[in-house]
């Protein structure tokens, strides 16, 4: 497979999306360094060639940037994983702009109340960040935690979902 790289400008930095040959986003995220982003990628979904390109992405990503928050909703995206993941990654998919969840309410979104730690481990192993916007979970204490792109990126993602 060869998949499509490009890096957008945006106010938290630069974002490298890696998109397959049918648009689906592999991995995004807050850098440009493209092994960055290629690292993210199931080894089973990592393509055999890369090229420069625009991507369909970028244009919601920019969208989302611009105030459209929904605009990232649509954006297919490809990951790999159990079926706790996938069930996982798609619930993160609903969850609104400005209403974070913790990792315990997101645990017991999944029907699992009482695995908080696979619940984070969830949202570390998502490779198309934004577009599956795990940074919209926090710790039981309401702070940030980690982010895979930095707490500073996840900041100010919550803080402009909580403006809108």
């Amino acid at each position: 497979m060869t998949a499509s790289i490009q890096t957008i400008d945006t106010p938290d930095g630069p974002f490298t999306i890696v998109a397959d040959d049918r648009g689906r986003v592999l991995a995004s995220g807050w850098t440009a360094d493209p092994a960055a982003a290629l690292a993210r990628i199931h080894p089973r979904l990592r393509p055999v060639t890369v090229r420069e390109a625009e991507t369909d992405a970028a244009a919601s990503a920019l969208a989302y940037y611009a105030g459209d928050l929904r605009a990232i909703d649509g954006v297919p995206v490809a990951q790999q994983g159990t079926a706790m993941q996938s069930a996982g990654w798609a619930a993160l998919r609903g969850i609104a702009p400005g209403r974070p969840l913790t990792y315990a309410e997101f645990a017991l979104a999944l029907g699992q109340p009482s695995a908080v730690r696979a619940a984070a481990s969830i949202c570390a192993r998502n490779a198309p960040a934004l577009f599956v916007p795990c940074h919209r979970v926090l710790r039981s204490d309401g702070t940030l935690g980690g982010f895979a792109w930095g707490v500073d990126v996840k900041r100010e993602l919550l803080a402009r979902e909580a403006a809108a």
